[in-house]
């Protein structure tokens, strides 16, 4: 049966009753017993997953807040681990000690003036009526920011709307004063230790930062949770505020025992560690500090919802006191890695991740994508029983303190980087695997057909007459973002080493996001009442990752990358018309890479016809040295000095925005040149600008060269 591929989607129409939050443990869905795989030759095999089972593993998950650094989490991994080791895949625990932090007081309180009593907020999510995991609320960690400087601020409130570098420079246009003053803006938009950097360079002796019901609560006019989706007036979302990726101690290297560790205060003088305190609130007590700040009635979409008071900027007469005190330590995390051994090609990796650690209960993040990765593990199982083995090895990985920035990924990554630049042909990940309905997906440009394929093979999970690639197609945003920002665990895959990465996932934001209200009981009322949109995530991501692991000739296009980095060029040009900038260097540089790319897809095509592949599969080496140069194509687009300012990033075409870790930028070094340059207008900062197209120019000819295959 060595050539024989057997695959299956499981992701045909479910039928079963929505469960009733008294009924929470019981379960009673059944799932269709077929899905097909339409390839060259097919086995049918009974059922290999079903919606009972992806939510069996999500209920197990989330019984008990997990933390990175708890007991409940590592009793999560064992969960895990047992998890692949019952499916017949050798699993075993990686652990790094790794810099964590916890809070140990927390204190605010506000005044109208220094002669009025205080009023002190109480800094607590309330139990909703009818939790049924109250009896475990106690064990949800206080609301913090992680990482944030200990100490205490008073001051009058500026009110800095989403606190983004332009926010902060209406209020220098408008004359409000931010130094010495304590700042308040809400979530949205941007990443939050980026709201608390640049709260901490306008001069701010601390930072509050609330959740707006405008974002968060059905614009004001929803009801919080339970009675519907959105975050209750209590809810806190908890996040960490460090701005690097990975343990802040070891910048580059694995945190392995007794290694070389970086003391924190130079961590917070390099600006990646905030200098100044933070604290998260809910709608509720950011309302409250609004209703004390006067001064000017902010712009328009500055403003709340409906309900909301009117927003004005300040400073004062509100005043805060602000204490924050938090405990950095050196704790034990434990990614879980389990691996099924290729065939023929035993070291080619094909890796997919997925976090187990969460902020609180984590039923949309991340365990959704917990029990996806699961269902895909247990159906390469079934795949096993039945006589399939994969032509390359798949890596499944379950990573953990993703949440403190990345830890677990970035720290395996770095331990293994020499065996991944050379090896690795792929990342999958997958976070938050269902916050709702609607497909999403973003890669780096020479996996789009790839996903578009297998989306075209899966079933709808909202409409049984549709499949998902249709519903997809007509949601009306782009079809495939990039990954550039830095917001979960490719990064390190992709930005640091040049790994070809996807992330996916169904439905586009969580109003309860990190917040105590993200368990098991949301999830089923309001996520996937079904639990049929996590046996489609399942379903597609184990079909790409089937395709990568099985396919003799690596599906990778990188037509559809050239001409996405011609668009990209374009945009360039216009934004700098004018100015003293040659971009004929990044023009041809990705022309000779079409053409490079074109001549690969051709010579792929005419290798594929049934003429020549009798011939062509008679020698290995030559489908491995096409294979290689697809798969190394994209580690050429790094550069060892990184991005400008920012030398842990090393991908040239996608890496996050300077003042924004979460977003995507592409030609991020070039981009952020441009920026700087446009503010300083001098011949250096131009200059500077040169010399990143020269820089963009030379790894997109690098690039070129390892697809050709040819040395000059």
């Amino acid at each position: 049966m060595e050539s024989t591929k057997i695959y299956s989607l499981d992701s045909r129409p479910f039928c079963g009753l929505l469960w009733p939050p008294s009924a929470l443990p019981s379960f009673s869905y059944s799932c269709s017993p077929l899905a097909l795989y339409p390839s060259q030759p097919i086995i049918f095999s009974s059922s290999l997953s079903s919606n009972d089972t992806a939510a069996r593993h999500l209920l197990a998950l989330t019984r008990r807040p997990h933390v990175a650094g708890s007991k409940a989490n590592a009793i999560a991994a064992t969960y895990v681990l047992e998890t692949f080791s019952s499916a017949s895949i050798p699993a075993h625990i990686v652990p790094y000690d790794v810099l964590l932090s916890y809070p140990v007081h927390r204190s605010l309180s506000l005044s109208l003036d220094t002669a009025t009593p205080a009023f002190s907020f109480n800094l607590s999510q309330e139990i909703y009526p009818g939790d049924p995991f109250a009896n475990v609320s106690a064990d949800v960690i206080p609301t913090f920011h992680a990482y944030a400087q200990s100490g205490n601020a008073v001051g009058r409130v500026v009110y800095a709307n989403y606190g983004r570098v332009e926010d902060f420079a209406v209020l220098r246009e408008a004359g409000v004063e931010v130094s010495g003053n304590v700042v308040l803006a809400r979530y949205g938009k941007i990443f939050r230790g980026d709201i608390v950097r640049n709260a901490q360079l306008a001069g701010a002796l601390a930072a509050i930062v609330y959740t707006d019901a405008k974002d968060y609560g059905g614009g004001g006019e929803g009801k919080g949770f339970p009675k519907d989706r959105w975050m209750p007036p209590s809810g806190v979302q908890v996040g960490s505020v460090f701005r690097g990726l990975g343990d802040p101690t070891t910048p580059g290297w694995p945190s392995i025992g007794d290694c070389e560790r970086v003391d924190t205060k130079e961590v917070v003088s390099s600006g990646l560690m905030p200098a100044i305190p933070s604290l998260p609130v809910s709608s509720r007590d950011g309302e409250a500090i609004l209703r004390t700040i006067g001064g000017q009635v902010a712009m328009a979409d500055w403003q709340g919802g409906k309900g909301a008071p009117v927003y004005r900027l300040g400073p004062g007469p509100g005043v805060v006191n602000l204490t924050y005190l938090g405990n950095e330590t050196i704790m034990t995390i434990q990614n879980v890695i389990a691996v099924i051994e290729g065939n023929e090609e035993a070291d080619r990796y094909v890796v997919i991740g997925n976090h187990r650690d969460a902020w609180t209960f984590g039923a949309v993040d991340p365990n959704s994508g917990t029990a996806a990765l699961l269902e895909v593990a247990q159906r390469l199982d079934k795949l096993q029983k039945i006589g399939w083995k994969p032509r390359r090895t798949i890596v499944l990985c379950n990573w953990d303190a993703e949440e403190y920035h990345l830890l677990g990924s970035t720290e395996w990554v770095e331990e293994n980087m020499a065996m991944l630049a050379s090896r690795a042909v792929a990342y999958l990940n997958v976070d938050i695997g269902v916050t709702g309905p609607g497909f999403h997906a973003s890669s780096t440009p020479q996996l789009d057909k790839l996903l578009i394929e297998a989306a075209k093979m899966v079933q709808d999970p909202e409409n049984v007459s549709q499949i998902l690639y249709e519903t997809w197609a007509q949601s009306g945003s782009p079809l495939l973002g990039r990954l550039g920002g830095g917001g979960s665990d490719y990064a390190a895959f992709l930005q640091h080493v040049g790994v070809p990465s996807i992330d996916m996932g169904f439905g586009r934001g969580c109003p309860v996001y990190h917040s105590m209200y993200d368990d098991f009981v949301w999830m089923q009322k309001y996520g996937d009442p079904l639990f049929h949109r996590h046996v489609a995530v399942a379903s597609i991501l184990g079909l790409v990752a089937l395709k990568l692991a099985d396919e003799e000739f690596l599906p990778f296009d990188y037509t559809s990358y050239a001409s996405e980095l011609q668009q990209s060029a374009k945009h360039v040009e216009n934004e700098l018309l004018g100015k003293p900038v040659n971009l004929a260097p990044l023009y041809k540089s990705i022309e000779d890479f079409k053409e490079a790319a074109s001549k690969v897809e051709n010579h792929r095509k005419l290798l594929e016809r049934k003429d020549w592949l009798s011939y062509w599969k008679k020698d290995p080496f030559k489908v491995r040295e096409l294979n290689d140069r697809l798969m190394m194509t994209e580690r050429a687009f790094t550069d060892p000095q990184g991005l400008f300012g920012r030398p842990w990033y090393k991908h040239l075409m996608y890496g996050p925005q300077q003042h924004n870790g979460y977003g995507s930028e592409v030609f991020p070094s070039l981009s952020d040149a441009i920026k700087e340059a446009m503010s300083l207008e001098s011949s250096s900062s131009w200059k500077a600008v040169q010399h990143e197209v020269w820089r963009v120019a030379r790894v997109i000819d690098q690039a070129s060269h390892v697809l050709r295959g040819n040395l000059t």
